[in-house]
């Protein structure tokens, strides 16, 4: 198959995984409404006035922990588990006997993400302006980068467990793996300062909570330049993951 051919190719199943997506209540309900309730639940509670001695509020300082939610369950939980489900069906040794590659099909597949998680963050984004406010200090195209970056890196992490989980149950359990530990450890749920030390130390190496710390000091007015750290790890999981998964990937 010729450039454009495979390009064309990639496209359509990007969009053709887009509305699968989209049709799948429980996956449309955890990646794009459940994230949503949780800011209005917590916004409804906190609201959105300026801390003391703060120029911003709960729902400003917090919107990117949501972000990274929406993140966090498109980008593992969903993608492994549909992934794995495909394997199991058989429907990936379909793809095998086409001139599709596991490189073509995953970028299809994160092209899906991309979109998805796009509508979950243009959610939460009218949200928090409409019901509480909400403020953005940072530059718009730094934003978009932290977010472009996020989103490889969480996919790349999604790559490792989604190239060898063997069926949905499989995919389920080591997607829950990465999952909750990363929920609840980097911020996403619970603030890192209510935390014990060692679990502290332990939510640092997690790829979630740089996730969160870069793209919520963008939002408050920091510069790409100013984490140089938390860009690190983001590219270097992104690497990691691709790599593994254009050498472990299987089609059956």
């Amino acid at each position: 198959m010729n450039r454009t051919g495979n390009t064309a190719g990639i496209r359509r199943l990007g969009m053709m995984e887009l509305k699968l997506y989209l049709r799948e209540p429980s996956a449309f309900f955890f990646t794009l409404i459940f994230p949503l309730l949780l800011m209005l639940l917590f916004g409804s509670i906190w609201g959105n006035k300026p801390f003391p001695g703060k120029t911003f509020g709960y729902i400003d300082y917090s919107t990117a922990s949501f972000i990274s939610i929406v993140l966090l369950t498109a980008c593992v939980m969903n993608l492994t588990v549909n992934i794995a489900s495909y394997r199991e069906k058989g429907i990936l040794r379909r793809y095998m006997s086409t001139p599709l590659s596991p490189v073509s099909f995953l970028l299809a597949e994160t092209g899906a993400i991309l979109a998805i998680t796009s509508m979950g963050v243009i959610l939460l984004l009218i949200a928090g302006k409409f019901f509480f406010g909400m403020h953005f200090r940072g530059n718009l195209l730094e934003a978009l980068a932290a977010f472009l970056l996020s989103c490889g890196a969480m996919a790349g992490l999604g790559f490792i467990p989604a190239s060898l989980a063997s069926s949905a149950r499989s995919g389920t359990v080591a997607a829950n793996v990465i999952y909750f530990p990363m929920l609840f450890l980097s911020g996403a749920m619970l603030p890192q300062d209510m935390l014990p030390g060692t679990l502290r130390t332990i939510s640092e190496i997690l790829p979630q909570t740089h996730v969160i710390r870069l793209m919520r000091d963008i939002w408050l007015g920091e510069r790409l330049s100013d984490h140089p750290v938390e860009i690190a790890v983001l590219v270097g999981t992104l690497v990691v993951g691709t790599v593994f998964a254009t050498r472990m990937f299987r089609w059956d």
